[in-house]
């Protein structure tokens, strides 16, 4: 228990440090989609993310919810993320994000919206690469 609580935290340190992250997903025409994605909150062990299910991200993630995560830190370090999205309708969820982001509840304006959507990842696996040197897996 305590390794996977520093396991995320080494995670989540990077995820915060550096505010934006990419998200691949495969499209609905079968080709790989990159885009910029915000990571919300870990919480017991799982990492939330958000969007609206009116995007086409939302659209291959309910099609192919396998996905990866990349986010540049310093030193010319990346983290990636891969696992299986999983949406979820939790209230206290949505009402978490709204208070970490602004941005969030000023394009949603009540955490209950019908077109916001929250998931986390399961499945997870993580590593930590550097120029020059090999990845560090991440066990969780």
């Amino acid at each position: 228990m305590l390794r996977l609580f520093y396991a995320m935290k080494r995670i989540t340190d990077f995820l915060e440090k550096s505010r934006v992250q990419y998200l691949a997903t495969i499209g609905l025409d079968g080709r790989p989609k990159v885009r910029p994605f915000q990571y919300m909150f870990e919480n017991g062990g799982k990492l939330w993310f958000c969007t609206s299910n009116q995007k086409e991200v939302y659209k291959e993630l309910s099609h192919q919810p396998y996905v990866e995560l990349c986010a540049s830190g310093k030193n010319m370090s990346w983290l990636r993320l891969e696992g299986k999205v999983v949406f979820s309708d939790d209230i206290k969820v949505k009402e978490h994000i709204f208070e970490l982001s602004p941005l969030v509840a000023g394009i949603y304006k009540e955490p209950d919206n019908s077109s916001f959507a929250v998931f986390y990842l399961d499945e997870l696996s993580a590593s930590i690469s550097t120029i020059g040197k090999a990845a560090e897996l991440i066990r969780l």
